[in-house]
């Protein structure tokens, strides 16, 4: 894959998606009938017809929406970069949208521009904006793909030409700047329409990241399939986007939440393979966050906080530790290599094949020394032995240093 040129983006290693918009209305029910899928898809999955589904807009009144908070409790997990869906494929803008009435100001009760005050939250509160826009599709004018349905006789070009590329250019220089624009489905666009899309990103913001899903093998990252992770350290920049539940956009009835602790596992594996989580909330349609992806972001965030070190602006090693364990995680630095603790064990802890030249152990959280010994077994191979205080045994969610001397080489693999 690319390489971004960005460290922002490769250090960032946890971000938050936002998914809302009209959907969040029907949250997962339309006349009685609940979809089985996932909730912004509700149109298309339940054959919900345009003039149908642009009612919901008199319907939605967020009231309850703060942008600060939202952004000041991103910035309290942890996390470094939010990225918000300014159009999904429902056709529906959450911003003020000049050329296409149909957005938040003109076509709804709430007559206020989210995408202007979550700008304005971000920048007072240091934290990088991105933009999901649905570029292919767009079940709401009549020239956009939608999946699942006969595209043949829709004139794409016209649709990119009438609102696509309008809206493109009103969200790249009215909201300041945009870390990266997260496309989505590209279906039938072709390498030449992608790349108008890409020059035109360029052109208006250089620094502005393209996600991989522009389709064409043009983007600046690759996107996973959702929920997706690697199963080996992945080359270039990539990241992984993910639920906390079975859905993106909000479903009144779906409460199949992750366990915090797996997440927390799916995070160290993420960043100890070399990409970034991005995991998603979907607000209702007054603008809340159900509480169960607080309780969750709380807890996952409490980790990252307390171990920051050992997750941002790290790498994956080159060559990954040979054996298969399943109760630890690792990522390093120059000189530091961290142990990521997912299940608890007992008094003492073993690893082989360390050949690096361990000078201290800590625990990462307040810096405590650890007791350590290096030997060497039967098999000759190398044998780092820590010996875990009685109120870190049996207990997981907590991390350990092994350091060398500046002088040792880089622990950019495990010798």
């Amino acid at each position: 894959m690319k390489d971004t040129k960005q460290k922002w983006f490769r250090d960032a290693k946890f971000g938050l998606f936002i998914h809302w918009g009209l959907y969040s209305v029907l949250a997962g029910e339309y006349k009685g009938q609940k979809t089985v899928h996932i909730a912004e898809w509700i149109m298309n999955r339940l054959d919900i017809p345009v003039n149908e589904y642009e009612k919901l807009a008199g319907q939605f009144n967020p009231v309850h929406f703060d942008a600060e908070a939202i952004v000041k409790k991103a910035k309290g997990w942890g996390m470094k970069y939010i990225v918000f869906t300014s159009k999904h494929h429902d056709g529906f803008a959450m911003y003020h949208s000049k050329c296409n009435p149909y957005n938040i100001v003109d076509a709804t009760p709430f007559k206020r521009d989210v995408l202007k005050e979550l700008q304005l939250a971000c920048e007072k509160h240091e934290m990088r904006l991105g933009l999901y826009y649905s570029q292919a599709q767009d079940w709401h004018d009549p020239d956009g793909y939608m999946a699942l349905k006969d595209n043949s006789n829709k004139n794409f070009q016209a649709y990119l030409d009438r609102k696509c590329i309008p809206q493109l250019k009103e969200i790249l220089t009215n909201y300041g700047d945009i870390a990266l624009i997260w496309f989505d489905t590209p279906m039938g666009t072709t390498v030449e329409q992608s790349r108008g899309l890409v020059s035109l990103v360029k052109d208006l913001q250089p620094n502005c990241l393209i996600s991989g899903r522009i389709g064409n093998e043009l983007g600046d990252y690759m996107s996973t399939a959702d929920n997706f992770i690697p199963l080996l350290p992945y080359s270039g920049d990539w990241e992984v986007p993910a639920t906390l539940n079975d859905t993106w956009g909000y479903n009144k009835d779906d409460n199949n939440w992750k366990n915090p602790d797996d997440v927390i596992k799916l995070l160290i594996k993420i960043t100890s393979r070399g990409g970034n989580y991005l995991l998603n909330i979907g607000p209702d349609s007054l603008g809340q966050v159900p509480q169960g992806s607080l309780d969750i972001l709380d807890r996952v965030g409490n980790y990252v906080n307390e171990n920051a070190e050992a997750v941002f602006g790290t790498k994956p090693l080159a060559v990954p530790y040979p054996y298969d364990i399943d109760w630890a995680g690792f990522t390093h630095k120059p000189h530091s290599l961290f142990l990521h603790m997912l299940k608890g064990q007992k008094r003492t802890i073993y690893l082989v094949r360390i050949d690096n030249k361990v000078e201290k152990v800590t625990l990462l959280k307040d810096g405590e020394s650890l007791p350590f010994e290096l030997s060497v077994n039967c098999e000759g191979e190398s044998i780092i032995e820590i010996e875990l205080p009685p109120s870190l045994q049996e207990r997981a969610g907590f991390c350990i240093a092994m350091h060398t001397a500046e002088e040792e080489p880089l622990f950019e693999s495990i010798r």
